[in-house]
């Protein structure tokens, strides 16, 4: 029995660790002298905050501890897994001496302000046992646990007692009972009242995609949380972690169903070993790894808290709070764009400073990321404040350029696309840990993207029972999951920014945008902005663009030019994001007034019919709008002319989009007859009009003016491609653009008019509208062809606008007194209710 003592005595003065020591007292004497600059010990004040029962980890700043003493924090970096639980003694201590603190109680460290940061593939086996920082993404967090740090136990054979048993990452009774005459090696019992418990949590965390590189997988790591460190970061934080490399046994590996057969195949069945070759590492011995890295934490902390690192809209942040964080000059520059007049638009052009125009798409943009103001009613119904943005448009339109820019500029924005996402990895996914075995939730991307925007590229391309999963996101903000036993409901306050191409590939003018694209009813309304880019020939924007473009590959540094650069705007919209615009009086009624206007375009049909019915959604779309706007100017307030741009954008959006192509040959039968009918009672009126204008025209006589040359240019370049005739000799059919045709209809209504108030009678005459309107046409026309081709284009045209869009009427005229023989002419006049459309 002697010998088994001195043997235990022998062993405890092996184990002394004298550099962990020392470190200790260097460790407790920097937490007692270490003073800030106002002579105050700095820690004396969190010490003080341990004898909290919720409180137990003291957080210290390794850049004060390289001041107090760089030999040890030298020391502590390299060796921290080692000297760790000397320096917790060491906090306990420094804890005691500044209070009543429980015998019992367990501190902990936390060391945050490391200089270095590493990303997740550096972090390899020289690493163990060092303090390092990393810097990743979470994307799944685990139930907290309660974890065993040192087990009291209970002998069943002796009812002796062994205290303070460590624990590490597995359950260790006792291998051998301490009373020297008991020789019970495996019936022990815990008694958990005597035995220290502490929270843990497990964290799966993952490279962001700006560290990855070229065709290489996302790697992972597991991280370990404890004691004040759990629950600190959420699915979706980009977080700073700071703690020690371990290596654990890989459960999962060691439990595969098997392996322990494969490994000992090399001890049996040697004989034919030459005849059978070699068959790979299993045969030689090699096991599969069973033990693998983990990290092991004491620190969380936001990757960049300044400006939205961890959140873009933090909810407890005040506009006091973050002008705090700011500098002097930071301050005076968010004041000065605060103050800019044309601020809408120079922010529009300093975020994507490589796109040349869509205006309307970089302002729809904008107050995307500047959003409206979220709402909980009385009842707890929540309203959302986040815009939704749909961008559908033809090939190379720069649709995922804007998706790409607002990823790069939002802290939390997540790009994925369409095609290559279930509604699994956009919502959330329920996985079961290879370890403990039970079911977690890992996040999607609308999950990653909380309190941020999501980017979908592709989104056409999407299959229909995953964009379904996405309608509850869009609207309610929740992702509801009922799988495998886990019922949970998860937030997902994010805006959806979508990009989607037509389904012919380009944009059909023809056909209205519900059959342009490939999406269902539900989807479209919950989208509060359609932005449609067709990708037209004009020689102009062609010449823009291209010059845009080459500069760009020429001279990269010169020709993004910025006004703000991009942490400016960042600030100015953290800031401009703290305010709460209430709804004046004025306001709300110029709201319910455009509305209005809305509901009636949208029941009355005609030219201008939206692409879908007008619901309650674009009234609340409206609101989001005008507020973003309000936010925008830093107002507390929403006044008329927030709401006015609000209006603009969303009717230029979902009225104006999807202006189709207007055929003039609609019902060709009956254009057919009526045209049969014309002709033998205009022919005449017309030939000799046209042989007069062919005369005039002849003369020289070239009286058009600047005005009208400039509004019917389009028209020309159609009328001239109608007068091309084929070689059987038939006409192609008559089709216009929709801007085409509304021009000519508001120079025939404006004709019309100002004959009517000069009450000029014969003007009216249906003939003489033709007449006139060839006459202002005569400097374009080449031959006589043209000019019937323009004529027959022109009755077309007036036969639409009586008989389909009810803009113009026709009335029935008496032939003269004495005179039977004579033909009756219609005479038009504008509809008393028409008002001319922009």
């Amino acid at each position: 029995m002697d010998l088994a003592q001195t043997t235990q005595e022998n062993a405890g003065q092996m184990v002394k660790d004298e550099l962990a020591e020392k470190c200790q007292k260097l460790f407790q004497a920097f937490l007692e002298e270490y003073q800030t600059s106002d002579g105050e010990v700095k820690y004396v004040r969190d010490a003080e905050e341990l004898i909290r029962p919720e409180r137990n980890t003291l957080l210290v700043s390794f850049t004060d501890l390289e001041g107090f003493n760089q030999e040890l924090a030298t020391t502590i970096q390299e060796d921290f897994y080692r000297v760790y639980p000397f320096l917790c003694r060491a906090v306990r201590n420094f804890a005691r001496d500044h209070g009543n603190i429980p015998v019992n109680k367990e501190f902990y460290l936390a060391v945050q302000d490391l200089p270095t940061r590493h990303k997740i593939r550096e972090l390899s086996s020289l690493r163990i046992g060092s303090l390092v920082r990393i810097s990743a993404q979470v994307v799944r967090t685990h139930p907290v646990h309660p974890e065993l740090v040192s087990g009291t136990f209970l002998c069943l054979d002796c009812q002796g007692v062994c205290p303070d048993v460590p624990q590490q990452f597995k359950y260790a009774p006792p291998t051998v009972c301490r009373n020297p005459v008991c020789s019970n090696r495996a019936r022990f019992h815990l008694d958990t009242h005597r035995s220290k418990f502490i929270d843990f949590q497990k964290v799966r965390i993952q490279e962001t995609q700006a560290e990855l590189p070229r065709g290489s997988i996302p790697r992972s790591l597991e991280v370990i949380l404890r004691a004040e460190a759990v629950e600190t970061a959420q699915a979706g934080d980009r977080c700073d972690i700071t703690g020690s490399l371990i290596v654990v046994p890989d459960v999962s590996q060691l439990s595969t169903a098997g392996v322990r057969a494969e490994t000992s195949s090399r001890v049996g069945g040697r004989q034919g070993y030459e005849n059978e070759g070699l068959r790979g590492l299993k045969a030689l011995g090699v096991r599969e790894l069973s033990y693998r890295l983990a990290f092991l934490a004491c620190h969380v902390a936001p990757t960049n808290p300044r400006f939205g690192g961890k959140e873009l809209r933090d909810e407890d942040q005040t506009a006091e709070s973050i002008k705090s964080q700011m500098s002097v000059q930071e301050w005076e520059k968010v004041f000065e764009m605060s103050q800019d007049k044309n601020l809408y638009h120079n922010l529009g052009t300093s975020l994507f400073p490589t796109i040349h125009g869509n205006d309307e798409v970089k302002r729809g943009i904008l107050l995307m990321l500047f959003g409206g103001v979220p709402k909980t009613t009385m009842e707890g119904t929540s309203l959302r404040g986040d815009v939704n943005v749909c961008i559908v448009g033809d090939p190379s339109t720069a649709k995922s350029q804007f998706l790409k820019h607002v990823e790069e500029f939002s802290p939390r924005a997540v790009y994925t696309s369409g095609k290559a996402s279930s509604a699994a990895g956009l919502t959330a996914a329920v996985v079961r840990d290879e370890e403990s075995h039970e079911f977690v939730i890992e996040a999607g991307a609308l999950m990653l993207a909380d309190n941020g925007v999501c980017c979908i590229d592709e989104f056409d391309k999407m299959e229909t029972r995953d964009q379904v999963a996405i309608h509850e996101a869009m609207e309610q903000q929740t992702i509801s999951i009922t799988k495998a036993g886990v019922k949970a409901t998860l937030n997902a306050r994010t805006s959806i920014l979508a990009a989607a191409n037509p389904v012919g590939g380009r944009y059909d003018r023809s056909k209205s945008l519900k059959q342009n694209v490939n999406l269902s009813a539900p989807i479209m309304s919950r989208f509060d902005l359609f932005f449609i880019l067709v990708d037209d020939c004009n020689e102009v924007t062609d010449y823009a663009i291209a010059r845009r473009i080459v500069d760009l590959h020429s001279r990269i540094e010169n020709s993004v030019d910025r006004l703000y650069s991009l942490d400016e705007i960042r600030r100015y919209l953290l800031f401009a994001r703290q305010f709460k615009p209430k709804i004046s009086g004025e306001s709300e009624e110029f709201i319910v007034e455009q509305y209005k206007r809305l509901r009636q375009r949208d029941g009355s049909g005609g030219v201008a019919k939206s692409a879908w019915r007008i619901t309650v959604r674009q009234l609340e779309s409206m609101i989001r709008l005008s507020e973003g706007m309000a936010r925008m100017h830093c107002c507390d307030e929403v006044q008329p002319k927030h709401v006015k741009e609000a209006f603009r954008l969303l009717n230029k959006s979902i009225i104006r989009v999807e202006t189709p192509d207007v055929n003039l040959e609609q019902d060709q039968e009956m254009e057919e007859e009526e045209e049969e009918g014309e002709n033998g009672r205009d022919v005449p009126n017309g030939v000799n009009g046209v042989n007069g204008l062919v005369n005039k025209h002849a003369d020289g006589m070239n009286s058009h003016s600047n005005g009208t040359n400039s509004g019917t240019n389009g028209v020309n370049g159609h009328a001239d491609a109608v007068s091309g005739r084929s070689d059987s000799g038939s006409k192609p059919p008559l089709r216009l653009t929709f801007p085409e045709y509304r021009r000519i209809s508001n120079l025939l209504v404006l004709h019309l008019r100002r004959a009517e108030e000069a009450e000029e009678e014969e003007e009216l005459k249906k003939s003489a509208v033709i007449n006139w309107y060839l006459k202002e046409m005569e400097s374009e026309i080449d031959s006589e062809e043209e000019l019937i081709n323009k004529k027959s284009l022109i009755e077309k045209v007036l036969h639409r606008l009586v008989h389909y869009d009810h803009i113009l009427i026709e009335l029935s005229q008496g032939g003269l007194k004495g005179s039977e023989t004579e033909a009756q002419e219609e005479v038009l006049v504008v509809n008393p209710n028409y008002t001319l459309e922009d």
